[in-house]
Order: C-alpha cells, then structure tokens, then sequence
C-alpha cells in the first residue's frame, strides 16, 4: 500500500472516531432522562441486548481464533462497563469523566509491554489533555470507593482499545463486533434479569431513547470503531475519546439547558489543544528534518566558499 493511500486511511480512521465520539457525546443527556426511572444495569441490559441482536446473522462466521479474541474484547467490553455502572452510584459523572480518562495514559504504558514505542509527543499530549478534563471535571476530595471502580473501568477499557487494536486486522469487523456484543448482552441480560422484569413498564416508556442508545450509540459505534482501529493506533484512539465529556458538554447545554462555565471552556480548550499536539509529530519530524538538511546545505556552502590551502 502507497504511503499517499495509507495516510487517507488513517485520516479516514480519525475523522470515524470523531464521529464516534460526537456520538457518545449524545448519550449523557439521554442517560440524564431514562435513569429517573430505569435502573443502570436495566439500561445497559437493554442496551447492549438490542445492539446484539442486529449483529446475529454474522455470527455464522465464527472460527476458533475469532471466537477467542471476541470473547475477549467482550470480557474487557463488559468489565469497563459494569465497574463504571457501579462507581457512577457513589460519586457524580463529572468525576468519573475525570478517572475514566486516565486510560489515555494508561494505553501507551500498557502497549509498552506489547514492544510499543512510547512517543513524547504522544506522552504531552496525553498530560494536557488530562489537565484539561481535570479542569472540566474534577471536583477535589479525596479517593471513594466508588473512584476506585471508575479506574477499574479506565484499566478495563484500556485494555480493551490494545486488543482492538490486535485483532482487527486479523477478522472481518462485522462478526468481531458481533460476538463481542453477544458476550456484554448475555452477560449483562442474566446480571439485570429481575430488574428488569420490574422495571418493564418504565422501559416501554423510553423505548424510543433505548433504540438510540442500543442501535445507534452501542451497535453503530462498536462497529465504527472495529473499522477505524485498522488504520489508527491504539493511543491515539485514546486520546481523540478525551473529547467525549466536550462533546457532552455541548449536547447537555443545547438539550438540557445546562451552562458550560469558564473553567469548562478553559478546560475544553486544552483538550482540543491535545488534539492538535497528537496529530503534529509528522509535521514536527518534517521540520526538524528540513532544518537539519539547510543547516547541513549552509555549512557545505559556507565550505565551498573558503579557498583551499595551496599545495606544498
């Protein structure tokens, strides 16, 4: 493949995520909504069940290797949502903004031990994108029990964005996504079983916001990002998922009504900051190597223009 088409894709791969993220963005005012009536292992039961069930047919294309990495996406998948679930009951979702985002440090530090290279850019970019979400988010106070789970998450999706990155050059993302997603929907179904025989009227009630949630948010997005992770790495994939609570903000403040305060705005402002700083290395190794080659040109020239000794 031409480097001119491998840098398309990879634009393609970020262009996707964003998409993604915009998306996700979408989903806290709409939580916001269903939880006044609907428990949150109902609502994930749901969720994940109705996007599992648009990928069924492409389970007929399972092998064993393919079955073992989606079973394992879908382990990871599931950990990152029930530790969260649990840790947003005891502290608010600002705060678990904050801690979930650790995982944008917590990618590059675990694919060291997979014989990745640790870029600087990348490790900048990270800390002021982090700052930033620290600023948006991060209401002081000491550890909770309920930031613990959060982090668990954080570790949980880490690990989750390294094996995607693994696997999807090696399966066809439509079953990959299918199995994944039938793993998180089996397990959580049986987890919120009598919930949600409880809670069925509450559910018919926001049946519109739960196909969003299940269809759109949950089936489209984990299928978009199975595509996107072939062309862009696993950190920066992290990174562009910090934009998640801007976005959030955003929809908050144009459906609920919500004000994004000047702390918001000075920490969104950095997380887009982060954004730039991860996408500039190529740019940055560009100039240091033309101002490498014209200073080696000057002093050649500078050579040339010094008369040579005369001979003995």
């Amino acid at each position: 493949m031409s480097l001119t088409n491998t840098k398309n894709l990879h634009t393609r791969g970020i262009l996707l995520l964003l998409v993604i993220t915009l998306i996700w963005g979408t989903t806290f005012p709409v939580i916001k909504q269903i939880m006044v009536s609907v428990s949150p292992m109902a609502l994930v039961a749901v969720r994940f069940l109705l996007a599992a069930l648009v990928f069924t047919p492409w389970l007929r294309q399972v092998n064993l290797p393919l079955l073992r990495d989606g079973v394992l996406l879908g382990i990871a998948y599931l950990a990152s949502f029930v530790t969260l679930t649990i840790g947003m009951e005891t502290i608010s979702a600002d705060r678990a903004a904050f801690v979930l985002s650790l995982n944008i440090i917590l990618v590059p530090l675990f694919g060291l031990f997979l014989g990745q290279r640790l870029q600087a850019i990348a490790v900048v970019a990270a800390g002021v994108a982090i700052a930033g979400i620290g600023i948006m988010s991060w209401e002081g106070g000491g550890l909770s029990l309920g930031d613990l789970w959060v982090l668990g998450s954080a570790v949980s999706y880490a690990v989750y964005i390294l094996l995607l990155e693994t696997a999807t050059p090696k399966h066809p993302p439509l079953a990959l996504t299918a199995i994944q997603l039938a793993v998180v929907a089996e397990a959580s179904v049986l987890w919120a079983v009598p919930e949600i025989m409880t809670q069925l009227p509450a559910i018919a009630a926001h049946w519109g916001q739960l196909m969003y949630l299940g269809l759109v948010v949950t089936a489209t997005t984990t299928i978009a990002q199975a595509i996107a992770q072939r062309w862009v790495s696993a950190h920066e994939t992290a990174l562009i998922y910090t934009l998640e609570p801007v976005f959030a903000a955003v929809f908050s403040f144009w459906l609920l009504g919500e004000q994004l305060s000047g702390r918001g705005l000075a920490g969104a402002g950095l997380i887009l900051t982060a954004m730039v700083l991860s996408q500039s290395q190529p740019f940055i190794t560009q100039w240091l190597g033309g101002a490498a080659r014209s200073e080696a040109l000057e002093e050649v020239t500078e050579d040339a223009k010094q008369p040579s000794e005369a001979p003995l």
